[in-house]
Order: structure tokens, then C-alpha cells, then sequence
């Protein structure tokens, strides 16, 4: 079965919340921190309702999730305070990762900062030989994110992350976390060519060592290098390519995690479209939402048809727009999918409907999908 969820909060009691939160999406896998991404403070691992969330986990058939490293973790850093504390830190979060029972741990490879890249390669194998040899023990790989490009951070090519595995002693737990906005923001072809993608990677990195996919649109055009998620349907990649990619039949027993970006317009209830994504990708958005929510997306698209808006179309001419007239982007600043809310909220097509429930069937309607012929996968 279709291994697919979402990264999940891990806060207040630990796993036990995260497992639940993955429930209500529909996940049969999840990714967490196991603390704050962008600090080093840390709960004791044993405490936080581990027995719990894996009864939960086990109920729904949840066998194998996945941790992300913070983002502080640098390894390409030339300040040793940094470098040092990368190492340290990483190893700890492997140590936390393993008792967790988790196998992955997605890592940014690193940035270079003031150096070059051949210093960066240099030192982030270093980092990483360092790393792997002092957790031996746990037996949890590395999954090396590929990267969009942005500034000086590595791994935006195939050919640079083989180079990087190539320099690191002992690389056998060295993995591969594909992320599809980064790949398509590096200038990979993802939604014409996969097929020719995952045969470049094949013969650079080689497809035994992909072990995570995340899966993310992009608000910004192939080639960008801009790393700016969009949710499913509602950028550069589009629905079908996404959908294509979940299900090829070489990555079908790899965990797919959505990190799309949450929406809303009211601060403080903005909420993620992981129920609906994840059922979209899966195909079973009938018996997830039932008959009545694809009335409601039928009539979505009655309404723009009308007036002659098509949902690719519109959100490629608006991201483009938002992008080569600056003039536009100052004077509207909204994206496409709160566009396309607002222009839904001004016809009162839905005055009964809360603001996540009609941008539930907005995303559903993005998608361009045939909801009833759908199948379950």
C-alpha cells in the first residue's frame, strides 16, 4: 500500500500527539523533529509517550516514519564552534532517532557560507565520515536532501551529492531524501521527463540509496533555484506530474512526506491540506469527503468555467505574473490560491463553509481530477 503522510508536530506529548495528527490526515507515515528545528533544546526521548504513539502508530498501520535533522546543523560551516557543534548535535539526533526505532534521519547537507564549494564538499564529508563513525552503534542512515541551490548550500545536483558519498569514509548508511520542489527548482525536469530524472540518478547516486520523498509544488518556474513550496496543484509542478511520481512503479515502497505550505486568511488558523492532498494522491477522495465535497468541487468548477477560468492556466499565469511584472506583484500581492478564495467568498457560492473547508475543495478542484473515476491506492 501507498506509503504517504506528512511532517507532524511532535510537541507537547511527543510521539503519541504526532501519531494522532498523522491519523487525522489519513497518513500511514509521518516525519517529525524530535524538538524545535531551529534550536538545540531537547526533552529526554524517553518521555515523550513513545509506547503510546506506537499503539497508535500500529493500529493504523503506520510501520515506518521518517525524522528530519534540525536546520541548524550545519557540516559545511568553516567555524569551528559551528563545525563542532554540527557534529555533536547531529550525532545526538541519530542517538534519538534510533531509539525512536526510526531508520532515516533527513539532513540538509550544508552551505558553504564565505568559502567555496570545494571547500564545502571537503569539510561536509569530513563532517559526515565524523558523524557516522561515532554512531556505529545505532545503525541510522543519513538521508542527504537534495537541494534547490539556493545561495551556497550543496547537493543541488545529482552529480555533487555522488561526489560528496564518493569523499565520505564508510558511506554505507548514507541515503537519499529526493525533494520534488528542490529537484525541479535545480532545473530537473520532473514534470515532462521523470522517467529521464530517476535515470540520471539511477547511474550518478544509484536508486538503492533513495529512501525519502518529499513531496512539494513549487511557486517558482524550473531552474529558479528559490527551495518555495507550494501545495499540491498550486504551482510550477501541477497535480498530474505529483500524482505520476507517487505512483511510479519504481519508488512505490519508499515513504512519501508532504512539508506543503500551511494557507488560510485568518492568523492563527491556518491549516495544511494534508487531508485532502494525501487523499487526492491516493485516490480516494470519495470515501474520505464523501459524495456531498465532490458536488461541491463539481460546482467550483462550473463557476470558474464560466467564467472561463482554467486551473492550471490560472495558477501558471498568476505565478508568472507575481514573478515578471513588478508592478502587478506590488499592486496584488496575492497568490493564486487566495485569488481564487476570494473570487469563491465574493460569489457566496459557500456561506456555510468554513474557510479550511472550502480551501479543502479549492485544492481538490486544482487538481483537475476526475474525483469520481478516482481509484484507491
Amino acid at each position: 500500500m501507498l506509503k504517504i503522510g506528512s511532517h507532524v508536530s511532535f510537541s507537547d506529548k511527543g510521539l503519541l500527539n504526532a501519531a494522532k495528527e498523522a491519523v487525522s490526515y489519513g497518513s500511514n507515515t509521518f516525519m517529525i523533529y524530535t524538538g524545535a528545528p531551529h534550536n538545540t533544546r531537547r526533552k529526554p526521548i524517553e518521555n515523550q509517550f513513545l509506547n503510546e504513539g506506537r499503539e497508535v502508530m500500529d493500529k493504523h498501520g503506520m510501520d515506518e516514519i521518517v525524522v528530519h535533522a534540525p536546520y541548524i546543523v550545519n557540516l559545511g560551516s568553516f567555524k569551528e564552534d559551528t563545525y563542532e557543534l554540527a557534529v555533536r548535535f547531529l550525532q545526538e539526533e541519530m542517538r534519538r532517532t534510533d531509539y525512536l526505532g526510526v531508520k532515516n534521519i533527513v539532513l540538509h547537507p550544508g552551505a558553504y557560507t564565505e568559502m567555496d564549494a570545494a571547500y564545502g564538499l571537503t569539510r561536509i564529508a569530513q563532517g559526515l565520515t565524523e558523524v557516522l563513525k561515532g554512531t556505529a552503534d545505532t545503525g541510522v542512515s543519513i538521508a542527504l536532501e537534495t537541494m534547490a541551490g539556493k545561495g551556497t548550500e550543496m547537493g543541488r545536483t545529482f552529480e555533487e551529492l555522488a561526489l560528496l558519498i564518493d569523499n565520505v569514509e564508510n558511506n554505507d548508511r548514507l541515503t537519499i531524501c529526493m525533494d520534488t520542489c528542490h529537484i525541479h527548482d535545480a532545473g530537473y525536469d520532473i514534470v515532462h521527463e521523470f522517467d529521464h530524472v530517476l535515470e540520471q540518478f539511477d547511474k550518478t547516486v544509484g536508486l538503492d540509496r533513495l529512501a525519502v520523498i518529499h513531496l512539494n509544488d513549487s511557486k517558482n518556474p524550473r531552474g529558479a533555484a528559490k527551495d518555495r513550496h507550494a501545495p499540491i496543484g498550486a504551482g510550477h509542478i501541477g497535480f498530474k506530474a505529483m500524482q505520476a511520481i507517487v505512483h511510479h512503479e519504481k519508488l512505490g515502497h519508499l515513504p512519501f512526506i508532504l512539508e506543503t505550505p500551511w494557507i488560510g486568511k485568518t492568523d492563527g488558523k491556518e491549516r495544511p491540506m494534508y487531508e485532502v492532498e494525501i487523499a487526492l494522491l491516493r485516490g480516494n477522495v470519495m470515501d474520505r469527503f464523501g459524495a456531498e465535497f465532490v458536488e461541491d468541487v463539481e460546482r467550483i468548477g462550473h463557476f470558474f468555467g464560466q467564467e472561463g477560468v482554467h486551473h492550471r492556466d490560472y495558477i501558471l499565469s498568476v505565478w508568472h505574473e507575481l514573478k515578471n511584472d513588478p508592478k502587478a506583484k506590488k499592486a496584488d500581492k496575492r497568490e493564486p490560491m487566495e485569488r481564487l478564495y476570494d473570487r469563491l467568498e465574493e460569489a457566496a457560492l459557500f456561506p456555510e463553509l468554513t474557510e479550511e473547508e472550502i480551501n479543502q475543495r479549492l485544492t481538490a478542484w486544482l487538481s483537475g481530477a476526475d474525483l469520481r473515476a478516482m481509484t484507491n491506492a
